[in-house]
């Protein structure tokens, strides 16, 4: 076994298709959720997905359909969608990606063999908070749940980023300026300046975009300031950033400089309740089909994503780790069959009340097919 499979972390890799346009989509569906109110969040669409399919890849039957319909993958090929996308993720630059399962049961070969680059071991908190740290260069402390004596599995997926700017802010650049808030509210923020090259900017609709590049090899991670129309709710105007080139129109400008406050987020999101208003609901009850995972019978019990956003002159931080806590379930035992072929002596038992055997036999010889002539036999003492 490799170090990344032993930690979790995920080596860059060929690996077969994934659905990029499936994490596209459960942002575009989970960002209304996120966004409910005026307060600031922060949220890794990517890790959810991460997450949801490593824990969909043991998932049967209609827990499995439900899962399908979300991640657009269940079973066999959320396994193989989830190392095909951890590995093409970790080739982007400076970003870290690590998935981890701890448990208090047995968990299959088989499940563990179809998700290589995931790493395995025993339920133990202080473990799995001192992975976290890791995971995440320290961006966020520990697990963002806290297990219950009942929680007999946890999956745990982790994303960190620390980049820098491919053209970093000027010091000298930065100064207070004033933000107006959700409410109206005018402050004096720091606020970084910079021009940025007429490629970068574009508009969509109404919402207007600015990417700055970091630095890195083949792959830099690219990063996408969205404005959209005052007013506008956050879930309408954030996928802009991912919207088809073909929608880009230009800037009408020959110069574009951006102002860009300083920032710095952190949002623990309860999932949960979200991801079963999107419809994967089975999961969650008695009769969750996890049996892919463990001879166990499993329920997830929560859904749990803390993430960490930071920008500065520099650069860029980021971290998210989404927690998948499971419970014992126990409507649903998973279906092991046992085959019992009666094709050597066997007995034959009938009981009465009370259990009272009232007929007891032993077929011994080959039976005679034909049921109205019956075998007779003698049995004669030794």
């Amino acid at each position: 076994m490799t170090e990344e499979q032993r930690s979790g972390r995920v080596a860059p890799g060929a690996a077969a298709a994934w659905p990029p346009e499936a994490v596209r989509t459960l942002a575009e569906r989970w960002l209304p959720g996120v966004a409910e109110g005026e307060g600031d969040f922060v949220c890794s669409p990517a890790g959810l997905w991460l997450a949801l399919a490593a824990v969909a890849a043991g998932s049967r039957g209609e827990t499995a359909a439900e899962f399908e319909q979300l991640l657009e993958v269940a079973g066999d090929t959320a396994a193989d969608a989830v190392t095909a996308a951890s590995r093409a993720l970790a080739e982007t630059d400076a970003l870290e990606v690590a998935t981890g399962v701890w448990s208090a049961v047995p968990v299959y070969r088989a499940y563990r063999e179809a998700l290589p680059d995931v790493g395995f071991g025993p339920l133990d908190p202080p473990r799995i908070d001192g992975w976290v740290r890791e995971a995440t260069g320290g961006l966020i402390e520990r697990l963002p749940v806290e297990l219950s004596a009942g929680t007999l599995l946890v999956l745990v997926n982790a994303l960190a980023l620390k980049a820098r700017w491919d053209e970093p802010f000027s010091g000298t650049s930065t100064h207070s300026r004033p933000f107006t808030d959700v409410r109206g509210q005018v402050h004096q923020v720091p606020t970084m300046h910079r021009s940025v090259p007429l490629a970068d900017a574009w508009r969509i609709d109404g919402t207007r975009v600015v990417e700055l590049r970091c630095r890195g090899g083949a792959a830099p991670a690219r990063v996408r300031f969205v404005l959209g129309r005052p007013g506008q709710p956050a879930h309408e105007v954030l996928p802009a950033a991912w919207a088809p080139g073909a929608l880009r129109a230009a800037l009408d400008a020959e110069q574009v400089v951006m102002a860009l406050p300083r920032l710095a987020l952190r949002t623990r999101i309860e999932a949960a309740d979200q991801i079963r208003a999107l419809g994967v609901r089975t999961a969650f009850r008695n009769g969750a089909d996890l049996s892919g995972i463990s001879p166990e019978p499993l329920a997830i019990s929560d859904v749990v994503q803390e993430s960490v956003l930071r920008i500065a002159e520099e650069g860029v931080e980021a971290a998210a780790a989404t927690a998948v806590p499971a419970r014992a379930g126990s409507a649903y035992r998973p279906v092991r069959v046992e085959r019992v072929a009666y094709d050597r002596p066997f007995g034959v038992v009938v009981l009465g009340g009370e259990d009272v055997p009232l007929f007891v036999a032993w077929q011994a010889g080959a039976p005679d097919g034909a049921a109205e002539t019956p075998r007779t036999s003698e049995h004669r003492p030794a």
